[in-house]
């Protein structure tokens, strides 16, 4: 790591902020903190923002980085997220070397660094396969606000106009800051990170990668290496804020003027006293239970329990208590090697910093002496070779209750290898400690009775915004307990913060607004880019497709079809025995289809009628175009709906209209999505649904 200013000898260098695309270090400080090594003491660096242009680089966000980002589509944007995440990929070593210095090993390395790479890999993917190549998102169906249809509203998201302001943890110096970063950025939104001083110089190195990788638009990424000062104080209701960090800190922040009277949007994942339940069927004979405690020795060890993530509550069967306290002494002295995590050996590592030793410490004592009996560990516990006086050790640690109900381990949270073991009499008991907490980002049930399990996720659902179920059949193909995915939401209601962040697109959505739209078809097409039924459209029908005063949709090249590009078959008429050779070649002899007493009957039914799976086969053939062209394949149909049903001598006739189209960034085809419509004789619409396939950019040689 480079200081842009001249040091002494024997003075760590002050860690640079990037902003304004510049790295910037004061060069007069005043106030300076300084940040040691977890293990050894030894001095890393020095932090300090003085004279530090907070106003400039949020001005600087709004206006480069918005202009440049607003430049590229969602899948633009997207895969530079992937192309990113390999360059992260090839440059991570040095990531492991810098976080040694924060107590963690390597097996936490690939929490953080590997585990935000990963996220990058995980929303680039997604964010190409779920939204469209453009800059807006359609939320849900149209909705129909006149009888003739001239006049319709649906929802759609934008990006916002301001910045990201992600204020980061302590413990994930790298993924903390990429599983924010990833959703902003392809929402459009730049980002202002601003990580937590103690390990600030890994989150410094992996945005020093990422602005050298030369793949992220000008503005796209600010650091904030140290105080944020009056960053808050700049921003209005354009702007985001996403903070991971103790509820003090979180309640300061929401009590800020601009987050209460300017709009300035915040979310928060905060303090949380995770659970981990035995269910009653899950007894020492059982493989629940030892899957049980791998997964809560897992928890307490890794990252040396600094997880926001980490189960604090071990709650379990009252019977179970000694043999719970038991098993986890047995596999914490079997193996969790406190130490350096340079050294080979060690699998628990340092705290980050001596404060948080202290504090894990006081924590503890406030534990014990609210009635918590030390089973092994504590502060007074040794830590093996490892040198509590120089560097922030803390031995792994269990209490229990004879009181389940104590005030107190509900509510002190030891930010470290620190897990408190409590029985239940039942499952509303269990249920009920569970609750206690407050709200809580997780919570694991480890049971193998279903009934048990759906007892406990209706009991505990509204206290956490994450249970996982762990049993048998799972424990070796589950993620873990602690373990955020980009898939699903990460956060939880009361203490926990109540904010959500990942959930796939739903953290995109974060960083955009829903904006209800009111107009015509045509102008609601042209605001998405998606074609609106009742929207103008460039028909084509047998008639001028044979007379060559059209194309058929289907011969045209992605380069060359335009949404609202139509073809109009003619009728076609639906026989009896049409009807009776799909019943006998499908065997779907459904008696509305094949006994006309019975389907005279059913009040839905004129007669026998024809099988809706016949009128979209015939739909198929009354639009495709046969010859090789650029359609090179139907990839599925979707939100099919039956609405008139159609009886023998009735006529079917299908209106295909070009819906969406959504190039691929880096393939020599795109998707495109089409309106199906059936009609019958009387203009009775029959049935509607989307028609998927993907069709070449050009027409290929061999197609034309």
């Amino acid at each position: 790591m480079t200081a842009a200013t001249t040091e002494t000898t024997t003075q760590a260098p002050i860690l640079p902020s990037y902003i304004a695309g510049q790295w910037w270090t004061p060069k007069t400080p005043k106030k300076i903190a300084e940040v040691h090594d977890a293990s050894t003491g030894e001095a890393v660096c020095r932090i300090s923002t003085d004279g530090l242009d907070v106003a400039g680089a949020v001005e600087y966000g709004r206006i480069v980085g918005q202009n440049n980002l607003g430049k590229l589509t969602f899948h633009q944007r997207a895969l530079l997220l992937k192309q990113l995440a390999l360059y992260l990929g090839e440059h991570k070593e040095p990531l492991y070397e810098l976080s040694d210095k924060t107590g963690a090993t390597r097996k936490d390395h690939l929490i953080d660094v590997d585990g935000g790479i990963g996220t990058l890999f995980a929303y680039s993917s997604k964010g190409r396969k779920e939204l469209p190549n453009s800059n807006v998102v359609i939320d849900g169906e149209v909705e129909q606000l006149s009888r003739d249809g001239s006049f319709i509203g649906e929802h759609i998201y934008t990006r916002l106009t301001g910045v990201a302001v992600q204020i980061n943890a302590f413990n994930f110096p790298v993924w903390g800051m990429l599983e924010k970063f990833a959703p902003s950025f392809i929402a459009g939104v730049p980002t202002i990170v601003k990580p937590a001083s103690q390990t600030a110089y890994v989150t410094e190195a992996c945005v020093r990668i990422m602005v050298d990788s030369g793949l992220l638009p000008e503005g796209s990424i600010q650091l904030i290496s140290g105080s944020a000062r009056d960053l808050l104080d700049h921003l209005d209701y354009r702007d985001h804020v996403a903070f991971t960090g103790s509820a003090d800190t979180a309640k300061l922040l929401r009590s800020h003027k601009n987050v209460q009277e300017e709009g300035v949007r915040f979310t928060a994942e905060t303090d949380s006293l995770n659970a981990a339940i035995l269910g009653p069927d899950a007894g020492p004979e059982t493989p629940e239970f030892e899957a049980f405690i791998k997964a809560v020795v897992q928890e307490v060890t890794a990252k040396a329990g600094q997880k926001c993530t980490a189960i604090r509550r071990t709650i379990v069967p009252s019977e179970h208590v000694e043999a719970v306290v038991d098993a986890l002494r047995q596999r914490v002295e079997s193996r969790a090697v406190l130490g350096d995590p340079r050294d080979e050996s060690t699998t628990v590592g340092a705290l980050a910093s001596k404060d948080q030793q202290a504090e894990v410490a006081s924590a503890v004592q406030r534990l014990v002496d609210a009635g918590g009996e030390l089973c092994f560990g504590g502060p007074q516990a040794g830590t093996g070779s490892a040198d509590a006086e120089k560097g922030a050790f803390f031995p792994v640690t269990t209490l229990k209750f004879s009181d389940a109900h104590t005030p107190e381990v509900h509510e002190v949270e030891a930010f470290g290898p620190v897990t408190s073991v409590l029985g239940y009499a039942d499952i509303d008991d269990a249920v009920e400690l569970a609750a206690l907490g407050g709200g809580s980002l997780v919570a694991t049930v480890c049971t193998h009775d279903p009934e048990i399990a759906g007892a406990f996720v209706r009991g505990i659902g509204s206290h956490h915004g994450r249970v996982h179920l762990l049993d048998r059949d799972d424990a070796k193909t589950s993620t873990g307990h602690g373990s955020p995915l980009p898939h699903l939401v990460h956060g939880g209601p009361g203490r926990a913060g109540g904010g959500e962040e990942l959930g796939g697109m739903r953290g995109v959505k974060h960083y955009m607004q829903r904006t209800a739209i009111q107009g015509t078809p045509d102008l609601l097409t042209g605001i998405t880019g998606v074609w609106h039924r009742g929207a103008k459209a460039n028909t084509a029908t047998p008639e001028t497709v044979a007379s060559g005063e059209a194309v058929h949709p289907f011969r045209k090249p992605l380069s060359e079809l335009k949404i609202g590009d139509q073809f109009a078959s003619g009728l076609r008429e639906v026989r009896l025995e049409d009807i009776d050779a799909f019943a006998e070649s499908t065997g779907d002899t459904f008696y509305a289809h094949t006994d006309e007493e019975s389907a005279t009957a059913n009040p839905f039914f004129p007669r026998r009628v024809a099988h809706g799976y016949l009128l979209v086969s015939w739909a198929a053939g009354l639009f495709v175009e046969p010859a090789p062209g650029p359609v090179l394949a139907n990839t599925g149909l979707e939100n099919l709906s039956f609405m008139t049903p159609v009886t023998y001598d009735d006529s079917i006739r299908v209106t295909l209209t070009a819906k969406q189209i959504t190039p691929r960034e880096t393939d020599d085809y795109g998707e495109v999505r089409w309106d199906a419509v059936l009609h019958n004789q009387n203009d009775e619409i029959v049935a509607t649904y989307d028609v998927l396939t993907r069709v070449a950019k050009e027409t290929p040689d061999w197609a034309s």
